[in-house]
């Protein structure tokens, strides 16, 4: 019955436009396993047991842990409110505990614990052994645990890890002076890997300049052909002599082997073997981010009788980048076509903070892309690698930056810890095509005058060949050793200096770009502050301010008519300038600061606000993308509520848009571009609304001319549509779920965010009001988030409310239900929805699981009963009744009005 429900659900992710063959795939450990190659990974996230507390003598084996809660990773210590800012997450030492029995099948393997981060300081104990301390919250670690394993018997594995302030590693600055949050805990992944004793090293865990694990890059890319150059470091746990052979394919979309070759080498002892293989490929399909074209390349290691050792995948993309000065970004040997115009990325997520499963990843990338978004600067640290997996997947150029902000310590153990991050961002990143420069400067700081030089040149000693850049701002100092400098554009010209321009300094401040040879990017722009203590700001603004504060941070990113930098100021610059990350995606979490950072385009539950579709009108409407929402589009930021202003602003990247207000005016604007340099820019219809029309319509009883339809046309034709309605009386609450076509993965750790609207008959979203609502979860699921975190029961902001479902380890149905906290006769009805998970493909392994804990919340009286479903039932029939009876009041009021008239 299961595999039934399994291949139904698969079904309907097909018929919605992501077939079972294209379901998001992360990697694991850094690589993609491949079926009998003597190698396996397997889940090992799942029933650890958690104290958020230090506890003396938790790294024995023998310690008793039995009253700990237990939890599944990604963990982050703690459910925080979505006002989380001014560091009220906790900081300092917290305790995993795992207890585990592996299978015999794996006694004579090389295993491997490979931790892909966790934050802070951390050590890890084996039954009571320390063997692994680590320094640093953003970059992988292995564990070899061989060793220490005791066969037959139950193993104990400890992590201490502590997130507490410390200068002596990187980011290094005290929470409460950053601008982001360091929340804590084992927050990535953990995977077992087992593989035979001749093996493919990881690169984080060997320390090999430009080498280690699979290096792959290109050559005499040109038109359709290439060489792929495959380096392959091979490493010998036994002291005999191995004969191997080297086997690399290179297979493509249909799983046709494109190319592929095999060399023979001899291992001997503890040593190890770089091996490489040249790949002529012809017809080659090249990535870019409109195509992002994936091979798969196979690594197979055999012995000399033909019989595969060791085996692995990684997912690559063909493609040359180059910066060429003033000429600007080259992509695969020909001039970029259009600007490069994308957004900073800080991971955490409402409630679980930095604690994402891969699928929340994924969904990030999908929404930026959709929104038009071709490039991410992963702000101010390496990001999860299911990040960059999909940013390769669905086409997003990646700037990948070392963990540092605003901070130096003169310590010598402190400035090489930085070294090695640099190092470990580039062995860990560099395959990824979505990788398009690396910033391995300390963001913002003041360092030492040889700084600069040596982090430039660590990343061209680990990449050497061609398509490594770095990049640097153009005031910090030491910038002349970098590729690529960061600059603001204003009006056609370039900033000198920190300062902003003001009428006084303004002249002095710019100059033109014939002064820098190199190309420009942008790294941060749109903020737009009034001073760095108090923090006012016309970009920041919470979705739930409503219409005219989201309207106001939309029009600031266009930022038509200004002198600082947006959207209007990056189109007008040559080519030298590349583009621009605007400040920042989403709303996010900061120590130094009590106020979330509402800057995004979408606030952290990634819904979106009116910005979000400035930035996808600029999408080519003549562009379909395979992996991408795409084509024409259309967006009224207006709600035709009594507060929404009189002019009507449309976001479109058509040539021109109608309205039609209460269907009988109509107005045609074209989209202007020949007053702008942005490629599309905001329509606006101006004193289109009057709510008193509004009122008049109603009132005459032709409530369904209360509308506006707004088209966008090209060519002279309708390509895109919407309606906009006045909400009319609450009704109903109503469950979507915001998946992106990404099924729910049943291995305890994957969640989704489901969305629950206050509508009125019709489905118009009731944005203004102050309910609260509450949710109950059945079957395969649990809800993260508790009431001292606001998770549930949850006030509606804008008129929707998150939930957050997390899977169980049993792949199957899950119903959500939501209710208004209080219910009466006339109170809004309640929703329901119903999804399944699907299996997970990766082995677990685990003794214990999560208990599922269902919270309580007071009820009315009319709610006291046993039977909640058949009490619902009541009170739904009994509000159908009672708005025939509420029909009739109405009617009386406008008797009454008519004869008072």
């Amino acid at each position: 019955m299961k595999n039934l429900v399994t291949s139904i659900f698969l079904i309907i992710f097909t018929v919605h436009g992501f077939s079972q063959n294209k379901l998001p795939e992360y990697s694991s450990a850094g690589f993609y396993p491949e079926e009998n190659s003597g190698r396996e990974v397997f889940n090992f996230n799942v029933g650890w047991r958690f104290l958020k507390a230090e506890a003396q003598g938790a790294s024995a084996d023998d310690f008793d842990d039995s009253d700990w809660e237990v939890v599944n990773l990604p963990h982050g210590l703690e459910f925080l409110p979505t006002q989380a800012s001014g560091g009220v997450n906790y900081q300092g030492p917290a305790w995993y505990r795992k207890h585990f029995t592996l299978p015999e099948s794996l006694k004579g393997k090389k295993l491997t614990l490979h931790f892909e981060a966790i934050m802070g300081k951390s050590k890890v104990y084996l039954n009571g052994k320390l063997v692994q301390e680590q320094f640093g919250g953003f970059l992988p670690f292995e564990v070899e645990l061989e060793k220490y394993l005791e066969w037959g018997k139950e193993n104990v594995i400890a992590v201490w890890a502590d997130n507490s302030d410390d200068p002596d590693y990187p980011p290094g600055k005290s929470q409460k002076t950053m601008d982001f949050s360091y929340f804590g805990g084992i927050y990535r992944d953990v995977w077992l890997v087992s593989t035979n004793t001749v093996f493919v090293s990881n690169p984080n865990a060997v320390d090999k300049i430009s080498g280690g694990g699979v290096f792959v890059h290109f050559d005499n890319v040109s038109g359709n052909k290439a060489d792929v150059i495959v380096e392959v470091d091979v490493q010998n746990s036994d002291k005999l002599n191995k004969d191997i052979h080297l086997e690399v394919q290179l297979i493509d979309k249909k799983g046709d082997i494109v190319v592929g070759k095999i060399s023979n080498s001899t291992i001997k002892g503890f040593n190890s073997k770089a091996l490489q293989q040249k790949l002529k490929v012809k017809n080659a399909q090249l990535w870019t981010p409109d195509t992002p074209y994936l091979y798969d390349l196979k690594i197979l290691i055999k012995n000399r009788h033909g019989k595969i050792i060791d085996g692995l995948r990684k997912r690559i993309g063909i493609r040359k980048i180059e910066f060429k000065g003033k000429e600007g970004f080259y992509l695969n040997g020909e001039l970029y076509h259009d600007k490069l115009i994308g957004a900073n990325r800080h991971q955490d997520f409402g409630y679980v903070g930095n604690a994402l499963p891969n699928s929340g990843h994924w969904r990030d990338v999908k929404k930026l892309r959709d929104a038009g978004m071709r490039i991410i600067r992963s702000a101010h640290y390496p990001q999860d690698p299911a990040f960059m997996d999909a940013c390769d997947a669905l086409g997003m150029f990646v700037i990948v930056t070392t963990p540092g902000w605003q901070f130096w310590n003169d310590k010598p153990i402190f400035e090489k810890r930085v070294y090695k991050d640099i190092r470990n961002m580039v062995r860990r990143d560099r395959n990824h095509p979505s990788v398009i420069m690396w910033e391995p400067i300390l963001n913002e700081t003041r360092y030492p005058d040889y700084f600069a030089k040596k982090v430039h040149d660590i990343v061209h000693e680990e990449y050497p060949w061609q398509g490594a850049y770095t990049a640097c701002d153009s005031h910090a100092k030491g910038h002349e050793y970098f590729d690529v400098t960061y600059n603001h554009p204003v009006g056609g010209k370039l900033w000198t200096s920190t300062v902003e321009p003001t009428k006084e300094n303004y002249t002095n401040s710019l100059v033109d770009y014939s002064n820098f040879e190199k190309s420009v990017f942008t790294r941060e722009w749109g903020d737009n502050v009034d001073d760095w203590d108090s923090h006012n700001s016309t970009s920041r603004v919470s979705r739930g301010w409503g219409e005219q504060a989201q309207l106001t941070q939309a029009l600031h990113y266009a930022g038509t008519n200004i002198a600082f930098t947006s959207l209007e100021g990056l189109y007008m610059t040559p080519n030298q300038h590349v583009g621009g990350t605007f400040w920042h995606a989403f709303d996010h979490q900061r120590g130094y600061h009590p106020d979330t950072f509402y800057g995004g385009v979408m606030d952290v539950f990634r819904q979106p606000k009116y910005s979000y579709y400035l930035f996808m009108s600029q999408r080519d409407p003549n562009l379909e993308l395979e992996n991408a929402d795409s084509g024409p589009m259309i967006y009224t930021a207006h709600e035709m509520s009594p507060f929404s202003t009189k002019d009507i602003t449309v976001f479109t990247n058509c040539e021109e848009v109608r309205l039609i207000l209460m269907e009988k005016d109509t107005l045609i604007q074209r989209v202007a571009k020949e007053n702008h340099f942005m490629r599309h820019p905001p329509v606006v219809f101006k004193d289109a609304y009057d709510f008193m029309d509004l009122k008049k319509l109603q009132r005459q009883g032709k409530k369904k001319q209360a509308n506006i339809v707004v088209e966008g046309l090209i060519n002279g034709k309708v390509v895109c549509s919407e309606i906009k309605r006045p909400s009319k009386r609450p009704t109903k609450l109503k469950i979507e779920i915001d998946h992106e076509n990404i099924p729910l993965v049943a291995n305890g750790s994957d969640f989704v965010p489901l969305v629950v609207s206050l509508t009125d008959d019709l489905g118009i979203v009731k944005r203004l009001n102050n309910y609260s609502v509450r949710f109950e979860v059945e079957g395969e699921g649990r809800i993260l988030g508790d009431q001292l975190s606001g998770a549930n029961p949850v006030n509606l902001e804008w008129g929707t409310a998150p939930v957050l479902i997390q899977s169980t380890n049993v792949a199957g149905e899950i119903t959500v239900k939501a209710f208004l906290r209080w219910e009466g006769i006339n109170t809004p009805v309640s929703d329901e929805f119903t999804f399944e998970s699907i299996p997970s493909k990766k082995k677990m392994i685990f003794k214990e699981l999560p208990r599922k804990v269902q919270l309580n919340f007071p009820d009315s009286h009319e709610n006291q009963v046993k039977n909640k479903d058949l009490q619902r039932e009541i009170q739904k029939l009994k509000q159908q009744i009672n708005r025939f009876q509420l029909e009739e009041v109405s009617k009386q009021q406008e008797e009454f009005e008519k004869k008072g008239n």
